[in-house]
């Protein structure tokens, strides 16, 4: 994959004007895939789709300056992923240049859309560094902040400091919801806790994304919480009871409302292929969001890492607390989600684009920008070969991977 511009500062590059189409790309639309379709680009904007247009003899391109032919590949929208702790070896509990840094990392793998996830901290750690990613989603670095933690339970803890978690009482929730400054994009809950259901309620109203997770709740009890206004399921399978046949728990609650999407960790570590598609089958492609839960050793490889306060081993891709053992998130980048939905899921190409960009862009609410192909919309393009390796990242009509078409 060709190696992204270095940046420094804000990870965002000048935009150029001029127009420019990419013509003979099988395009992902909303409607379906488009065998040599078109995209036009004008400064940080998609300005026209059209259904067919191949090379520079394409009768409608007069008008565009730059025409570049990416025949034999394909055109997709730019990923979104709703639950990232960092990458490239740096975290998004670090200092700016740090999340800078993990940002541009994901970029380079088609990340163009991201929401910054915390871990387990003390509060007044937690506040400082809401303050921090605030800013940077300020500048348009970040699209938001995710709480995971500390409102989850003990029993269900993954890769969190068990001595710093507490329940989610509502008045500390909603500080690290203020910390953010209108940026807290999602926290996730052990809804079952004292104080669950009071805080979800709070975050419904802040228009805040209340997400259950990490939680050792009863089927009955996560019913209620989706009530209550949660909807989104963090790491569906991951961190909480499994599917029973009499204690059917919350994988069966938040599968079954259509009210809640359902993240997934689609690496091969985190879920069986037969779970993967049990969560497809029963949730259907539009409730579906493939988030990476990234740690710092995405896009590093094997190595010995921290997650928050906790030390993290990473052997042949997979992370592990050093203390316990327990998975402590993921090496995954969307890319290689996707290449492995398609490739080794035998996903539909449309259900999984729906599921790195139109869902995870509609539940943040920015649907009217971001996630699908659209006149009007931010130019975030992904071009991918035949074997769904990126070959070139665009951001707001700006490459910041340059197309590789060799």
């Amino acid at each position: 994959m060709a190696t992204p511009p270095g940046t420094r500062g804000t990870a965002q590059p000048t935009t150029s004007h001029r127009p420019q189409a990419l013509t003979g790309a099988r395009v992902v639309l909303p409607t379906g895939t488009v065998p040599g379709g078109r995209v036009t680009v004008t400064g940080t904007k998609i300005t026209a789709v059209a259904r067919h247009g191949t090379g520079r003899d394409a009768s409608d391109v007069t008008d565009v300056t730059d025409v570049l032919d990416v025949s034999g590949h394909w055109l997709v929208p730019g990923f979104v992923d709703l639950h990232n702790h960092g990458g490239g070896g740096a975290s998004f509990s670090g200092s700016a240049e740090d999340v800078l840094k993990a940002v541009r990392t994901h970029r380079a793998h088609g990340t163009t859309t991201l929401v910054a996830s915390t871990v387990t901290d003390d509060m007044d750690v937690l506040v400082r560094q809401a303050g921090l990613l605030s800013e940077l989603a300020e500048q348009g670095d970040l699209a938001g902040i995710h709480f995971e933690g500390p409102f989850i339970s003990p029993c269900r803890k993954g890769a969190h400091s068990e001595a710093l978690l507490r329940d989610p009482d509502p008045a500390e929730v909603r500080k690290l919801v203020d910390a953010a400054r209108g940026h807290a994009a999602m926290v996730t809950l052990a809804t079952e806790l004292p104080g669950g259901l009071d805080s979800v309620r709070l975050l419904v109203e802040h228009g805040v994304i209340a997400a259950v997770g990490h939680t050792d709740a009863t089927y009955e009890q996560t019913v209620q919480a989706i009530e209550a206004g949660a909807t989104v399921a963090t790491h569906l399978f991951n961190a909480m009871p499994p599917l029973g046949h009499r204690a059917p728990g919350p994988i069966a609650a938040l599968l079954q409302d259509e009210r809640v999407t359902v993240e997934l960790i689609n690496d091969g570590t985190h879920l069986h292929p037969a779970a993967l598609a049990l969560a497809f089958r029963q949730a259907g492609p539009d409730r579906v969001a493939f988030i990476t839960d990234a740690m710092d050793a995405a896009g590093i490889g094997d190595g010995r890492y921290l997650l928050g306060p906790l030390e993290v081993d990473v052997i042949e891709g997979v992370a592990r607390l050093v203390e316990g053992g327990s998975i402590a998130g993921s090496t995954l980048t969307q890319d290689r989600a996707f290449q492995r939905a398609v490739t080794i899921d035998r996903l539909p190409v449309e259900d999984v684009v729906a599921a790195l960009s139109a869902n995870p862009a509609r539940l943040l609410g920015l649907a009217d920008r971001i996630g699908s192909l659209e006149p009007g919309k931010d130019a975030d393009l992904v071009l991918l070969d035949d074997a769904f390796e990126v070959k070139g990242v665009m951001r707001k009509g700006v490459w910041v991977v340059a197309p590789d078409l060799a």
